[in-house]
């Protein structure tokens, strides 16, 4: 995958094209500019044609030391005419992988917690959010014949989507009522203030990188947080070598 080697998001390349709803274009640009941890590895991909009218996507991997811990797809989803099951215009879907120790695997409690990584750290963020569904699978793989030398290992894979509700706009300006002659006349309604009803992606990568972080095992940015649980590195992370 091309890294964004500066740490920054990628652009929005031609999701800002005259075709696409204003709206949408600045959902996307604000998917760019935003400062990630030096471990995190982010560059723009080709996204689905057929889950929404408008859709951009993101690919990222936590690299440490050329080892790639964790990988996964951030999609963000426009329809302008809404969906009933988003509750709104724009959608976030995700899919997120890791490999495990064979300890942390066997944990019964492992799909509770994860799931509760990925609301946590939008929570952490404060960006509002609807709508959360999606499912966290752990997956073993035994090895046999001229494979038989490898060690078991399991995968945890999260497939989640959920909306992101935009900021709640202010009061309708009220019309403007020009004094000319010492008679009121009527005026136009102020504008609405531009980026109204867009919600913040960029905390919403922001959030959804910190879930990266926390899956692939890497301690908290900034000040460590005691309440903070992290899976332990793999054994054998994939050598991008």
């Amino acid at each position: 995958m091309a890294a964004a080697q500066g740490h920054l998001s990628d652009g929005p390349d031609d999701a800002d094209g005259e075709d696409s709803p204003p709206v949408f274009r600045q959902a996307v640009a604000g998917l760019q500019g935003v400062r990630l941890r030096p471990e995190i590895e982010l560059d723009a991909t080709p996204p689905p044609q057929r889950l929404a009218p408008y859709s951009y996507a993101l690919e990222a991997a936590v690299v440490v030391d050329d080892q790639e811990l964790a990988d996964g797809r951030l999609i963000l989803l426009h329809d302008p005419a809404g969906h009933e099951a988003w509750g709104g215009t724009f959608r976030l879907v995700t899919l997120v992988h890791a490999d495990l120790e064979p300890e942390m695997a066997a944990d019964p409690l492992l799909p509770e917690v994860c799931w509760s990584w990925l609301t946590g750290a939008l929570e952490a963020r404060r960006v509002p959010y609807a709508a959360p569904s999606g499912t966290v699978t752990r997956a073993g793989s035994h090895y046999f014949g001229g494979l038989a030398e490898r060690e078991p290992s399991t995968r945890i894979e999260i497939r989640a989507s959920w909306s992101p509700v935009p900021p709640v706009p202010p009061a309708a300006a009220k019309p403007v009522r020009a004094v000319r002659g010492g008679k009121a006349g009527g005026g136009p309604a102020s504008p609405p203030p531009e980026g109204e009803g867009v919600p913040d992606t960029a905390a919403h990568l922001a959030a959804w990188c910190d879930l990266l972080c926390q899956i692939a095992g890497l301690p908290p940015g900034g000040a460590p947080d005691a309440g903070v649980v992290t899976l332990p590195q793999r054994r054998d992370p994939q050598d991008r070598r």
